[in-house]
């Protein structure tokens, strides 16, 4: 009698722990959440391109090629933000994406969602997860995102080294919601000079590249939406768009971000997903336990 009353027990308790999974990740960019493109050793910029949210860089010494910054010269233009050049704001920015950038690399991913060696135009229509690569990746044509299975879930993708897109290629993003997250980390096996990202002529990219070193966005590649972010070196761009909010900028495309902030699972107005503090669980895991053995009682005095 009391085996079956333990099992049920630990059956109600685990019901009501809450779960503290990749959902709980919500909003961890920090203030670094707030830009679209944030470099480490210089942002450079050849041709009109325009960027939704704040320009930041640190430690610099300079970004070249927008309007606004100490140089004030070149075709690039800042809309809806602002440019914070080797200030204390930006500083800030990079020690918050770090520490988003340590604990995404962190997260385990199960044996099935290494994709070593595969092309990520190859692999179909993704869930949400955690998928990791050895070495380098590569994006030939269309990769899929699908949320339906947990909208307020995130998609990681762990790259040891290299991420490289050819021409054309696309991250379609679909049935997401304002806590969905997307977030690509480039160096998580490798050194310094080794996690760097590479969008090729004419990409749509989606989500937030948090590379270890740099990260190029060549001839008309955009990412909307999501946020070009450089650890340690530098980001260079030429005739691109980026939006970290493509809610409020989507630059014409029609392409959603289902009010996540440019896929960093939250907007200023929607407030992120806390876990339950251990007490709050514990206390909860208790009563789940009071009431399976309040209930047990009478099951078996009925026995």
């Amino acid at each position: 009698m009391w085996r079956r009353l333990f099992y049920l027990v630990a059956f109600v308790a685990v019901l009501q722990t809450p779960s503290t999974g990749l959902a709980d990740f919500t909003g961890g960019l920090g203030s670094a959440q707030d830009f679209a493109v944030l470099g480490a050793s210089t942002v450079t910029n050849t041709g009109s391109t325009t960027i939704y949210g704040d320009l930041g860089l640190y430690p610099g010494p300079a970004i070249s090629g927008f309007f606004g910054t100490a140089a004030n010269e070149g075709p690039g233009a800042v809309t809806g933000g602002t440019v914070h050049e080797s200030d204390a704001v930006a500083q800030q920015a990079q020690s918050d994406a770090l520490n988003a950038y340590n604990t995404l690399k962190a997260l385990p991913y199960p044996g099935a969602n290494d994709l070593t060696g595969q092309d990520l135009g190859t692999v179909g229509t993704l869930a949400p997860g955690v998928y990791h690569f050895d070495t380098t990746a590569q994006l030939t044509g269309t990769l899929t995102l699908d949320f339906t299975s947990n909208p307020a879930g995130d998609f990681v993708f762990q790259i040891g080294t290299a991420l490289t897109t050819a021409s054309s290629s696309v991250v379609d993003v679909l049935n997401g919601s304002p806590l969905s997250g997307v977030y690509w980390l480039m160096g998580v096996t490798g050194g310094s000079g080794t996690g760097s990202a590479t969008l090729g002529t004419d990409t749509m990219f989606a989500g937030n590249i948090l590379a270890l070193d740099s990260i190029t966005l060549t001839t008309s590649a955009d990412i909307l939406c999501g946020r070009a972010i450089a650890l340690n070196a530098a980001v260079t761009m030429d005739t691109n768009r980026i939006s970290n909010n493509n809610t409020l900028q989507d630059f014409g495309s029609d392409r959603e971000d289902f009010g996540s902030f440019g896929f960093s699972g939250g907007s200023e107005t929607t407030p992120p997903i806390t876990p339950v503090p251990l007490p709050a669980a514990f206390l909860l895991a208790c009563s789940g336990m009071g009431s399976a053995f309040a209930f047990g009682r009478r099951f078996f005095s009925r026995s």
